[in-house]
């Protein structure tokens, strides 16, 4: 099972100063930042996902990338750009979900492909325009038209891909994308796919639906998929139903869930093979808006909350070196967090958990061997997205241990 990374120009500084929190003053982000594949080994994915809206924009306006990134990335190609190593792959899509309110795509298939094949990625998806909705029973005759409209625009521009795909000498490999609202319209549009000529289909809209919504509809898929036939899942992952998903046709996925639980999760920041941990607030005072108002008001003396914070990352440092207990870091974090937020439900019993545990003392991981408990610290972008990479490596870890098991029929 082979895991694509979608990016967002995330990158961490090797040269940053956990210590005092601050930046080398000579630090060139493009140039000296890392990507998750330059810090970790082995890379933390199997490939890198990059859409044309993140990069060119879209109805909904500029992509994230700045004008001198997307030129920079027009002109070295996505390898060269990334600094792919030998065996990280490049996938290239157009971000349906940026163009989802509108009654067609955005782009022509001539304007993808030139984004496909002007940054030099090995595979592109066809366009599509996602679905609405999700209805199990609803044949295509009784379904909304919009969904049958968004289903038919998708198999459409597909066709006109592959042939533009065949055209231009077939410089990427062409991958279809098929649009649904039930396993039986997914399965029809895998089957015309195929029948089109591709091999390898990205299943998208899928990203609402319920696990069992998702087996259900590969277990149509399967029905008409041919023996070659990879499948894809686009923004999909559930860990526990991977086999099943292999089983069923399913070779590669993309995700930025295990890194954005670093960060967005109330709970669930720091992942091993067997659970997950929360990660320890010490919140930068000078930073936080709720406490900065509570100091204005006179709730707080300002003094008193920097002495805190500094008392938190004092003492969970030194119990990182085993110079002190974890009733005295609780009893220090306690008290920053009653200083910073006293009518929010204590995160003690979690941050208790996690320091019993020491989760990052048994990962080798060389982010977890370089930065210790700063990588369990939440607090600022460099630890937060350093610990995002380290789920990544998890994630990647448990899907290559994947073993396909036969169905009940095959055996």
């Amino acid at each position: 099972m082979k895991f694509f990374f979608p990016d967002s120009q995330d990158m961490v500084s090797p040269t940053y100063d956990f210590i005092n929190d601050e930046y080398s003053p000579f630090r060139v982000r493009q140039r000296d930042d890392k990507y998750a594949h330059e810090v970790l080994s082995p890379p933390p994915y199997d490939g890198i996902l990059v859409s044309k809206a993140i990069v060119d924009g879209s109805i909904k306006g500029a992509g994230k990338y700045s004008m001198p990134q997307r030129e920079r990335l027009y002109r070295l190609g996505v390898k060269n750009y990334f600094r792919l190593p030998d065996g990280v792959a490049s996938l290239g899509d157009c971000g349906a979900f940026n163009y989802i309110d509108e009654e067609l795509p955005p782009y022509t298939v001539d304007e993808v492909l030139d984004f496909y094949e002007g940054c030099g990625f090995d595979a592109g998806i066809s366009i599509d325009h996602i679905i609405f909705g999700y209805a199990p029973d609803v044949s295509d005759a009784d379904a909304k038209p919009a969904w049958t409209e968004r289903r038919q625009v998708s198999l459409r521009y597909a066709e006109k891909f592959l042939a533009g795909v065949e055209s231009r000498g077939r410089r990427i490999e062409p991958v279809g994308s098929a649009q649904g609202w039930s396993p039986a319209s997914y399965a029809d549009s895998v089957q015309r796919l195929q029948d089109m000529g591709y091999k390898r289909i990205a299943l998208g809209g899928m990203v609402p639906l319920k696990t069992n919504e998702i087996l259900a509809c590969l277990q149509s898929i399967d029905e008409v998929r041919a023996p070659r036939t990879e499948l894809h899942l686009l923004g999909i992952t559930r860990v526990t139903s991977m086999e099943e998903f292999a089983r069923l046709g399913v070779t590669s996925f993309d995700s930025t869930s295990p890194f954005k639980q670093a960060f967005m999760d109330d709970r669930d920041n720091y992942h091993t093979s067997d659970g997950t941990f929360p990660a320890i607030r010490v919140q930068q005072s000078d930073g936080n808006p709720a406490l900065k108002r509570r100091i204005l008001s006179g709730a707080v003396c300002q003094n008193t909350v920097k002495a805190a914070e500094r008392e938190c990352l004092k003492q969970l440092r030194k119990f990182d070196s085993g110079a002190s207990s974890v009733e005295t870091v609780l009893s220090a974090l306690a008290e920053y967090e009653r200083l910073v937020d006293p009518s929010k439900k204590t995160r003690i019993p979690g941050y208790q958990r996690t320091l019993e545990a020491k989760p990052w003392k048994s990962c080798r991981c060389e982010l977890c061997q370089k930065h210790g408990i700063e990588i369990v610290i939440f607090r600022g972008t460099e630890r937060n997205k350093s610990r995002g990479f380290h789920n990544l490596s998890v994630l990647s870890a448990r899907m290559h241990d994947i073993a396909i098991r036969p169905s009940a029929e095959e055996r």
